[in-house]
């Protein structure tokens, strides 16, 4: 299984960060669990009865699912910047 590599997570975080020091925003949560999910369910594509990873790529899901939810409660705009960004839903 493949897993994000540190300069892949580096430009993630470069590209969603609000400030210099950012490492930690929901906005770079977000695109770092995304980038994860991708390269799972790539994974889960190959290994369909691999239920550990299934199990994992659930949560991940879920998270995302929690952290964006509450950036749309908080700012509605950089929830929506966010979408149109990682290409997750279509544009409303």
């Amino acid at each position: 299984m493949s897993q994000i590599t540190k300069e892949q997570k580096e430009a993630l975080i470069k590209s969603f960060a609000i400030n210099p020091k950012d490492t930690g925003s929901e906005p770079v949560q977000v695109a770092i669990l995304t980038q994860q999910i991708t390269l799972l369910t790539n994974h889960m594509k190959i290994h369909k009865k691999d239920l550990h990873s299934r199990r994992g790529l659930l949560r991940m899901v879920s998270r995302r699912k929690k952290l964006l939810t509450y950036i749309k409660n908080n700012d509605f705009a950089k929830y929506s910047e966010l979408l149109e960004k990682l290409q997750l839903r279509g544009v409303k």
